[in-house]
């Protein structure tokens, strides 16, 4: 029975997101406009995201630093594009005190100018690098509309900025990140991902070229995961990022950025999510599993409280919820809101019958097995046929929801009915990528490379295709 707190999800979907982040506490509006109060449940998602994409990215050889959250403006101005692309979304910091300030201080949007700005100074030699740094933090973008963990003025996340010897190296890093981005969303998320390249119109602003990894939503919408930019010398020519090079001449260093933000956590939501509320995949699930007494009798506590310390020693995040005030049923439909992964629940009936049962979060499967059983395998067991139905589940549901058109006529057809992923091809002219826009507001995802185009012809203008795009209406 779905939850009565919670729109159902193929009603009304964007009330659904919104009930299940109000009913699973994950965030709340705050009292500054188009920013979000990340509550504990949220926070404790994001944590876990934190640590396991840190560990991955220090296993790769970066190190973490933090910058300064302001820019001076000359400081901005130094990349032409840079400050081009950011300049409707930049917050400004005017007063200091009750001092109008001699130059306007930037609330970083992203940290590139920073990075640079430090590098000139930090760079000398060859034999410095390369420097691969990574910094976690919150980043102020003003956005005109707003949606918790999807788009707020200020979010979460992480930025990597890396310098490097020769552009050989720079772009072996830049794909290497995208790729770490990829198993992490594989591996963890349980959400599969297409990579590729953005399109000219759609990369980064300052970059040479744009990586990025898009996932496809529950509704057909497109999120864009993650990026990994190559810049080539653009940044280090703007800030004077020189080092001396293995035949002692000056040359200007070669940099990379990419980042991943807390709109995971909405990604998490709208693949996953059912109207009962979250269902978070185990390995990145706060709570894993949580052992409920159906009633809280001696027996039966014993028992919870022997697997308890099972499950915690075998390093398996277990609640143990002994609260007598509430009854099981509610205890039940609190643990589904939170997408606990799964349930342990004993009863005195069970125990006379020498068994106990385990619910799946996923599936809604109920499970029963000897009281006696190996507790630990049976829940590690479990856990991980969870995360692997997860992610088998939403890449059918992806795959499902991708198609191919041929003509526009067949592509207007498919996005106004049946939206999703579709694969096109395209001549590379700005002009048919801006005409593709006026259906639905649909934008170029990536380019799909290595792929060779379906037709040959240009999806808009029916001229040579340049390349087969995955195209999609995006958040």
């Amino acid at each position: 029975m779905a939850n009565k707190k919670i729109t159902g999800r193929d009603i009304d979907f964007a009330k659904w997101y919104t009930d299940v982040v109000n009913a699973a506490k994950l965030s709340r509006y705050s009292n500054v406009k188009g920013c979000i109060i990340l509550e504990p449940n949220g926070y404790a998602i994001w944590e876990n995201i934190q640590k396991n994409l840190d560990r991955m990215f220090k296993e790769s050889g970066h190190k973490n630093v933090a910058m300064p959250m302001l820019i001076p403006e000359s400081l901005m101005k130094k990349e032409g594009e840079l400050i081009e692309g950011f300049a409707p979304e930049a917050a400004w910091v005017t007063m200091g005190g009750s001092k109008t300030l001699e130059e306007r201080m930037c609330i970083r949007p992203t940290s590139e100018t920073l990075f640079s700005d430090y590098f000139a100074d930090v760079v000398g030699s060859y034999r410095d690098l390369p420097l691969k740094y990574n910094q976690w933090c919150s980043v102020m973008r003003w956005e005109k509309e707003t949606r918790p963990f999807l788009r707020s003025r200020e979010f979460w996340w992480q930025e990597g900025h890396t310098v490097h010897e020769t552009a050989e190296e720079a772009e072996t890093e830049t794909r290497n990140m995208l790729k770490t981005y990829e198993t992490f969303f594989r591996d963890y998320l349980a959400i599969p991902v297409i990579s590729g390249k953005k399109t000219e119109k759609e990369k980064f602003a300052g970059a040479e070229y744009t990586l990025t990894i898009e996932a496809l939503m529950y509704n057909g919408v497109s999120l864009q995961s993650g990026t990994s930019h190559y810049f080539g010398q653009k940044f280090s020519k703007a800030y004077d990022i020189k080092f001396l090079n293995r035949a002692n001449e000056y040359e200007f260093a070669y940099q990379t950025s990419w980042g991943v933000s807390s709109r995971m956590i909405g990604a998490l939501i709208m693949v996953h999510g059912d109207d009962d509320g979250l269902v978070l995949p185990p390995k990145i699930a706060p709570v894993q599993v949580r052992i409920i007494p159906i009633k809280c009798e001696d027996e039966v506590l014993k028992l919870c409280e022997e697997y308890y310390r099972k499950l915690k020693e075998a390093g398996i995040a277990v609640e143990l919820d002994d609260n007598v005030d509430t009854s099981a049923g509610f205890k039940f439909a609190e643990s589904e809101v939170l997408g606990v992964p799964a349930r342990i629940e004993v009863g005195m009936r069970d125990l006379e019958n020498g068994q106990i049962t385990l619910a799946r979060r996923d599936t809604k499967e109920k499970l029963q097995i000897s009281k006696d059983a190996d507790i630990v395998a049976e829940i590690q067991s479990l856990l991980a046929k969870i995360q692997d139905n997860l992610l088998k589940k939403a890449t059918e549901r992806r795959d499902g929801m991708t198609y191919e058109a041929k003509n526009i006529d067949e592509f207007s057809n498919l996005m106004n009915n049946t939206p999703g992923f579709i694969k096109a091809d395209w001549c590379g002219d700005p002009e048919c990528e801006l005409k593709i826009k006026e259906i639905r507001g649909t934008k170029s995802r990536c380019i799909l490379e290595g792929q060779k185009p379906l037709t040959g012809k240009c999806v808009v203008c029916g001229k040579t295709a340049k390349d087969l795009v995955l195209w999609g209406i995006q958040y």
